[in-house]
């Protein structure tokens, strides 16, 4: 048989101290329902925790890498959309000159909508700009201009710890339609071409010096007319290959801008499975801990209790 104590009652303390346990789980247990998180701070699993907030902070740098794809994307997108109109510009241009070849014509007139045509497919050129960017018309001449663009695609680290970011390069030379530098060739519109269509250093005719309303049906002017031909056709077909280039650069930032998306999404779900309480054996673990902390408080009050029994000894 135990001793009885009136000094120190040993029922009381084991189940105030079962209480007590019971109580900090419970607390625990809310803890993670409110929060959502089995590990909301490092005292909860300083492993876990430092893992999971490195890893957050690495998507958080993915959603930037996300934020310069859409900003290459838009940039290649004007410079693409300039391009193909401008194809189609050059091919009218090509149209009429063919037109133009045939004896009698009044190539005045003709010469005219030619005109329209050079000033349209400059004004497309200039306003191709995408925040502060234009790869189709440029000035090679600039202090710091490179022909080659890097577009950030990805953020990795290795595990070392070390980040890496990783970029897509454009090559915007054979884009250039116009180029200011007058020490340079100039672009595919503003470079003189020879009588093959091919760009010359001297002499020639750039599609955008293009003019007829002089020429006459001599054998002389109908040879002139004939480069001017083949200067737009080379011009065009120039464009198209250039038109292809940036297509392809267009189609692989769509892929890497998806797979990035598909990355942080795998990463969260890591994070998710490090961190995130599990809210269904949560709910169910919150309703065992009511229903021990209830029966806690019931064994504490009867060993308190208990201490009531001695004085019985001592009754007459």
């Amino acid at each position: 048989m135990g001793m009885s104590s009136i000094n120190t009652n040993i029922s009381a303390m084991t189940a105030l101290q079962s209480l007590q346990a019971t109580s900090k789980d419970l607390l625990t247990t809310q803890n993670r329902i409110s929060t959502g998180l089995k590990v909301a701070t490092a005292s909860d699993n300083a492993a876990y925790w430092s893992i999971a907030t490195t890893m957050k902070s690495d998507n958080s740098a993915l959603s930037t890498v996300q934020d310069a794809l859409g900003l290459g994307k838009g940039t290649v997108d004007v410079a693409y959309n300039a391009m193909s109109q401008s194809i189609t510009l050059v091919g009218q241009i090509k149209d009429k000159l063919v037109a133009a070849a045939a004896p009698g014509v009044d190539r005045s007139k003709i010469q005219s909508e030619i005109s329209q045509l050079q000033d349209q497919l400059k004004g497309i050129s200039d306003s191709a700009s995408f925040s502060g960017e234009n790869w189709v018309s440029v000035d090679s001449s600039t202090s710091g201009y490179n022909s080659t663009k890097t577009i950030v695609s990805s953020f990795s680290r290795t595990s070392q710890g070390t980040v890496s970011v990783g970029t897509i390069s454009v090559d915007t030379s054979s884009s250039v339609l116009f180029d200011a530098n007058t020490a340079g060739s100039g672009g595919i519109l503003d470079s003189a071409r020879g009588t093959t269509g091919a760009i010359v250093t001297t002499g020639g005719t750039s599609v955008m010096n293009i003019n007829i309303s002089a020429l006459t049906d001599s054998t002389a002017d109908q040879a002139t007319l004939n480069s001017f031909i083949a200067g737009a056709d080379t011009a065009f077909q120039e464009m198209t290959k250039s038109a292809t280039s940036l297509g392809s650069a267009q189609q692989r930032i769509d892929l890497q801008t998806t797979f990035v998306s598909s990355l942080m999404d795998t990463i969260s779900t890591g994070i998710s499975q490090l961190v995130d309480a599990d809210m269904n054996e949560e709910s169910t673990k919150l309703q065992a801990l009511q229903v021990k902390q209830q029966l806690g408080v019931q064994a504490l009050s009867i060993a308190n209790q208990s201490s009531q029994n001695i004085l019985s000894l001592f009754r007459g």
